[in-house]
């Protein structure tokens, strides 16, 4: 039986964030096609501070699991830290380090495994990663570094040796990882989400519709936040692609991405080999990437801020073309 979420109200229409007049002749090559993001925004990570408007940022995917859904999962410390060696050297500006799964086929580890897995990594990430090569100077150079879990445990364990971002895929049930973030200075990035990971919650409905929904609880998770002492320029937003949302919820967010401007906050798209492509290609995710630039340029009219993906040189090249087609004199 369908699960259907109530919200407490329809909200008006969201307007659109007005870029300045000229902004893109003014502001650089990689920003000329994005005017969704000429708001001005600070994003604090530890002590790291990055302003948009700037290029968007490109998160590399790092899974410690080798049951990784895409099939890109690895088994020791010493390949992951080769990988986002690679993915730096390719472009980007910030590796999402996961030790556990978000896939439903297995119960979770323990957390005590999960931090095993990835503390190691995090400590030669927080003494290796200022001499890795990059790609250019638009690079955030030593890349930042995201910690990808829910559970508070495993968050206070590893945020203690290093971070800058903690990627909470569970919905901020409690305050508690916010407490954490304001505790060591680690940026928050909320994801929407209902129930808990590693449970299938593909059966949910919204009864007013995905958008709606999205900004009633990044509303009142963004409140929570602030109240635990996260400030507002070390938050993120995720609107949680494939998290209990059906096919046409994603499309949906890929089509009104805009909408979330509304906070004022930036704003992750998690678009890389995701479920919604496989279903509208009939792929499997190894061959998802070019549905995955798709997903990206649209993203990029809409003002995303961050993509999150496997294939990281594809996602750079993508925004430096759009962006040169968008300068053309």
């Amino acid at each position: 039986m369908s699960r259907r979420i109530p919200v407490a109200s329809r909200h008006p229409p969201f307007p659109l964030p007005k870029s300045p007049a000229g902004f893109a002749r003014k502001s650089g090559p990689f920003l000329a096609p994005f005017a969704a993001t000429a708001l001005s925004m600070k994003l604090l990570a530890r002590n790291r501070l990055i302003e948009f408007p700037r290029r968007p940022l490109v998160m590399g995917i790092v899974n410690l699991c080798v049951d990784s859904f895409s099939g890109d999962g690895l088994s020791n410390v010493e390949d992951a830290l080769t990988r986002a060696r690679q993915m730096v050297a390719d472009g980007a500006d910030i590796i999402d380090i996961g030790g556990e799964s978000a896939g439903t086929k297995r119960a979770a580890m323990s957390e005590q495994s999960e931090i095993d897995a990835l503390l190691p990594f995090v400590e030669r990430f927080a003494h290796e990663a200022a001499s890795w090569p990059r790609l250019d100077a638009e690079q955030v150079h030593p890349p930042l570094l995201s910690i990808n879990t829910w559970r508070p445990r495993v968050a206070r364990a590893v945020l203690s040796a290093g971070g800058d971002l903690l990627n909470d895929i569970g919905a901020l049930p409690t305050d508690e990882n916010a407490r954490l973030c304001a505790e060591t200075g680690a940026a928050l990035l909320i994801m929407h989400s209902v129930g808990e990971p590693k449970i299938p919650h593909t059966h949910i409905r919204y009864d007013t519709g995905i958008m709606p929904t999205l900004h009633r609880f990044f509303a009142e998770k963004i409140a929570m936040a602030e109240a635990a002492g996260v400030p507002r320029d070390a938050i993120l937003l995720d609107p949680g692609i494939d998290f209990a949302k059906q096919r046409d919820d994603n499309l949906v967010i890929y089509r009104e991405l805009a909408q979330l401007h509304t906070f004022q906050r930036p704003i992750l798209l998690p678009i890389s080999r995701k479920t919604v492509i496989g279903e509208v290609l009939n792929l499997p995710p190894a061959e998802r990437d070019a549905g995955t630039i798709a997903c990206l340029i649209r993203g990029l009219q809409l003002g995303a801020h961050i993509f999150r993906v496997h294939n990281v040189p594809a996602a750079i090249q993508a925004i430096k073309i759009a962006s040169a087609v968008a300068s053309a004199p």
